[in-house]
This record gives structure tokens, sequence and C-alpha cells, in this order.
């Protein structure tokens, strides 16, 4: 059986289907926090069970029979997404899990300048630990964040950002497909994969040549102090904790730790990966 966490999110949600694909329905499951969320899994055959990253009796559970796990990493950062990736990876342990592959991130490293990198790889090295076969999903960084980033500007024309540098960015929806081959072809990788990415490494430079041409509309690019960023997100109501956090997606890009681009994700999925004009028409038609 191969059990998915956080099958409710964009991510997790995404690759099940994919999985219903390619597998009969029960031969997957789901934890999740509410299993009211998943009914219509239920529905469908899929074993939907609670777990709870926080009640780690819990995830033993809903972790049974496990063949394969796609632990998909936590919304949070620091201490307590670590925290509760190592309660998972502790359940997957008890649960006797064959395999868990997890969620990672392209520029997963200790000394990355971006805090969910750093989170990454100090869970790799839990799961590095455990004994168990593992695979790191190094996924490339999500269209959908540069997407929340030109929110403002998708109205007003200006993205007023701090400085960056390349990011590759990627789709949920190739990211999940990808997945599902990776869990349908068992121990393909060991360990972390390369990166799995778009085919293109932008800046916001291009972002913005980019949204000129999918609109017909005129968008510039203003490079705003990171000082000055903190103090408007703090302004708009951001928790300190989150400003940081995406100052710290800058300094990650200016340090170059999101250029790479690799085949793989092409490869895995038979096609080449969504472009971000692609991406940006859809969402910005919605």
């Amino acid at each position: 059986m191969i059990i998915v966490t956080g099958a409710t999110g964009k991510l997790g949600r995404r690759t099940i289907e994919r999985l219903l694909d390619r597998f009969p329905a029960d031969h997957l499951g789901v934890s999740v926090r509410d299993p009211r969320k998943a009914q219509d899994l239920a529905d469908r055959g899929v074993r939907v069970r609670q777990g709870d990253f926080d009640d780690p009796a819990s995830l033993v559970h809903s972790f049974e029979g496990a063949e394969q796990l796609l632990l998909v990493s936590l919304d949070r950062t620091g201490e307590e997404c670590v925290t509760g990736h190592r309660a998972a990876i502790d359940a997957a342990v008890k649960a006797k899990v064959g395999r868990i592959l997890y969620t990672s991130q392209m520029g997963a490293a200790h000394d990355s300048r971006f805090q969910a990198c750093r989170d990454h790889a100090r869970t790799e090295d839990l799961l590095r630990a455990t004994g168990l076969p593992w695979t790191a999903l190094r996924n490339g960084f999500y269209t959908a964040s540069a997407l929340l980033f030109l929110e403002s500007a998708r109205h007003t024309g200006d993205i007023a950002l701090p400085a960056d540098g390349p990011v590759a960015w990627t789709g949920h929806d190739d990211l999940a497909e990808a997945t599902a081959a990776i869990l349908a072809d068992e121990g393909r990788f060991e360990g972390p994969t390369p990166p799995l990415t778009g085919a293109a490494a932008l800046d916001f430079d291009a972002v913005a040549e980019i949204a000129t041409r999918a609109t017909g509309r005129p968008f510039t690019r203003a490079v705003v102090p990171d000082d000055a960023f903190r103090d408007l997100a703090l302004a708009h109501g951001a928790p300190a904790p989150i400003a940081d956090l995406m100052l710290s997606i800058f300094a990650a890009a200016r340090n170059g730790e999101f250029t790479a681009t690799d085949p793989t994700l092409a490869e895995l999925i038979g096609r080449e990966p969504a472009t971000f004009h692609t991406l940006l028409e859809h969402a910005w038609a919605a």
C-alpha cells in the first residue's frame, strides 16, 4: 500500500489523483489531520485515516501497512517543522514502512539562506539515519510562490520586490505527476533525486517580460531594498517571522541556490514541464 500525508493540500491532493490513474483505490491510503476533508477519497475506495503530526501515535496507526510512504513536508519552518517531520519519520519506523519518500526542495542545504531549505536538509539527515530505504524529492521552487509575489503587480503592472536571482519555477501538477511516477517505480532513486525542475530559471526581470507578453499590458520591475520590503510586509499585517522568511527567499535566489535546471522532471512525466508563461496565463485566467 502507498500512503500519502497531506493529501488535502496542493501537492498531496494532486499526487493522490495521479496515483489513482495508476493504482486501484484499495492500494492507496491517506493520512490527514481532518478525515472529513478526504471523504470523497474514502467514497472512491481510498483508505482514509486520521494522522496528526502533533500526535505520533495517530501517525503510527495511519501509516500501518505502508510499503511506501509519501511524506509531504509540513507548512512550518524551523524547529517546529523539523520536530513534526521527526515525529512522522519515527512513526514510519515503528509502523515498519518499506520506503519513505519526502518532498524536499532544490537547494536543500544546511548553509542555505532560505530557512525552509535548511529544514529540508535536517529532515534528509533524519531519513538517512533511519536505515530505511528513502528518497528525497528535490522539487523545483513552486511557481505558486512567484504568483503570490505577483498578486499586487497583477493589477498595477509594478513588480516591486527585493533584488533576486534566477529561479527554476516549477508547477505543482508536473511535480505531482512525477511523484506518482516515482512511487510507481519503487526504488528508482535512492537518497536525493536530481533537481525536479522546469526547463528555465527566471528572475523577476524575465517574469516582467513574460507577464507583459501574456497579458498585452506593460509590467515593470523595480528593486525594493530589503529593509523597505520587510517594513511594507509588516505594515500589511505579515508577522515578523513570515516577513523574514519571504526575504530569505530573495537572499537565497541572489546566492544562486535555485538556478539549477535538470531534464529529470521531463523524463518522468514524458513531456516538457509547463512553462512559467503557461502557468501564469492559467492562474490569471481563473
